[in-house]
């Protein structure tokens, strides 16, 4: 852990680490006055960010309220708050999204973005958070939204045609980009999402 977090700071990004999910969700809970996005994420979900966040910030996430509109403007927030589906040791920050909303986010100008990872999502090499990514994160994903995908049955990715296709975009971040003022790691000492 501790050579991907010097590799993540080496490439621009900032780490925060927590012991604990709610000791995180109390560092994202201090968020006052801004407009927030939220990507969906099992991760943010399980660490109940929204409710910490919802009374003293204009907060937009498709989960609470499903629709186009809620994700443009989650995108264009001033803080996008989301997870990743994983992180190499070199560094490198992978995620897969079906209608691109979510990596979006991560890529619009912002002012600040966090990406709350658990352990768990820490990989070795560049091919194995790929593998993670993809046969990991996104079938499990498919399940859980009930999605008719080979992958949500089978447990890998089989790269489907499906319309139910949740892996259309793959968002990889070498280093941070140039327009985010912050982009943020906060990692967890736990296994958090998928």
């Amino acid at each position: 852990m501790e050579k991907t977090i010097e590799k993540l700071r080496k490439n621009g990004f900032e780490v925060t680490r927590f012991a604990t999910g709610a000791e995180a969700a109390d560092y994202i809970g201090r968020l006052r006055g801004k407009t927030v996005g939220i990507g969906g994420s099992m991760t943010v979900r399980g660490l109940g960010i929204y409710d910490r966040i919802k009374d003293e910030n204009t907060v937009f996430w498709h989960m609470i309220e499903p629709g186009d509109e809620t994700m443009v403007k989650a995108s264009s927030a001033q803080v996008y708050i989301t997870s990743a589906n994983a992180i190499s040791e070199e560094g490198y920050i992978l995620n897969i999204d079906g209608r691109g909303n979510r990596v979006a986010g991560t890529l619009m100008q912002k002012e600040k973005v966090y990406l709350i990872v658990g352990k768990n999502k820490l990989c070795g090499s560049f091919d194995e958070a790929l593998e993670r990514a993809r046969n990991v994160a996104a079938p499990q994903n498919a399940a859980r939204l009930e999605k008719k995908t080979p992958c949500a049955v089978g447990g890998h990715c089989y790269d489907c045609s499906s319309p139910d296709r949740i892996c259309s975009a793959l968002v990889v971040l070498w280093r941070r980009p140039g327009w985010c003022e912050s982009m943020e790691i906060v990692l967890i000492d736990e296994d958090l999402g998928f």
